[in-house]
């Protein structure tokens, strides 16, 4: 009887390297970090162990340590002092992010800064926009102003590429026309425009001190029921000028990844969030998992549906598991 022997090319852990499809490298990890205005803080989140919110006096042990190990992405999050309604610290000359990408530059001239460029950590509503007042809802085009003042004041302070996260319709042209009319010709955008309303982000909300004060973001973040909705989100994006694009959360949208990816050929990045991080830290934690394992086995799954980047808080993990491969 004949039969297929495809065990053949699993015999060996030469062969099954030599023959192995999908590859992760350092070079597809963008690592995010928390920056505080306080001083002199380096405090772990309590729902992400291992990820910090870092002071900008203590950030450059932070850059450094993840430039050592290969990480050449980095995305800042800004946590403020001072919150207002329309988000003034996002475009301050001076804000935490734009301190934080010239500390950065300062040090390594070519280390990749992506800029989140939203609002919603630095109202004091929480929302990713200015609200108006009278549906209690974010004003979709008020708020695009807004959005192109921190873009280019990111980009201002050495930001490498602008990605923007806070889904309203039209920021990315608004975004590309205020960065060419700025002389940002070369800036890339990176678009979130493929962003799911999902339970996975509640450690981030934690982290960045954002979440909402009062409804929630179902209004401007997609319904996780939805798939035809993103390919109409990456036409739009894509005909406004985006570069990128990021499907986020994940691991619950790996079938959305595939579908971008089956649709354009710009490069498509995953962004592996707060949650989904945190329930395999918690049960690597408690003993249930091989963290190494389990890890590198979520990351395959991002890159083999079609991601070319995945942005990730298992970043410095990641680089020092492929080290011991070496």
């Amino acid at each position: 009887m004949q039969f297929d022997r495809h065990r053949r090319l699993r015999s060996s852990k030469s062969m099954r390297s030599m023959v192995r499809e999908t590859h992760i490298r350092k070079e597809d990890l963008i690592y995010p970090i928390f920056v505080v205005e306080r001083d002199n803080v380096k405090e772990e989140i309590k729902s992400m162990p291992g990820i910090y919110q870092i002071s900008l006096n203590l950030l450059g042990d932070e850059i450094k340590e993840a430039y050592n190990l290969g990480i050449r992405g980095i995305m800042f999050f800004g946590v403020p002092n001072e919150k207002d309604a329309v988000g003034t610290g996002a475009y301050d000359h001076n804000g935490i992010i734009q301190e934080a990408t010239r500390k950065a530059k300062s040090m390594y001239s070519d280390l990749l800064i992506v800029a989140d460029t939203c609002l919603c950590e630095y109202t004091d509503h929480g929302h990713c926009g200015v609200i108006n007042e009278e549906t209690k809802d974010v004003d979709n085009d008020k708020s695009l102003p807004l959005l192109v003042k921190t873009a280019i004041s990111q980009v201002e302070a050495g930001a490498d590429i602008i990605a923007p996260s806070n889904m309203m319709d039209g920021f990315v042209a608004e975004i590309r026309e205020g960065l060419d009319q700025a002389g940002y010709h070369n800036i890339p955008i990176m678009s979130y425009g493929i962003k799911y309303s999902s339970s996975f982000f509640g450690p981030f909300r934690d982290a960045a001190e954002s979440a909402p004060q009062f409804g929630d973001r179902k209004t401007y973040q997609m319904d996780p029921a939805n798939r035809r909705e993103a390919l109409r989100e990456l036409e739009s994006d894509l005909n406004e000028g985006a570069d990128m694009m990021i499907v986020k959360p994940a691991l619950s949208f790996l079938d959305i990844i595939r579908d971008v990816r089956n649709t354009t050929n710009v490069p498509v990045v995953a962004y592996n969030v707060s949650g989904e991080y945190s329930m395999t830290k918690a049960a690597s934690i408690n003993g249930w998992i091989d963290e190494k394992a389990v890890v590198m086995e979520q990351m395959v799954s991002m890159k083999r549906a079609g991601a070319d980047m995945i942005i990730t808080y298992f970043s410095k993990d990641i680089c020092r598991y492929l080290d011991e491969e070496q």
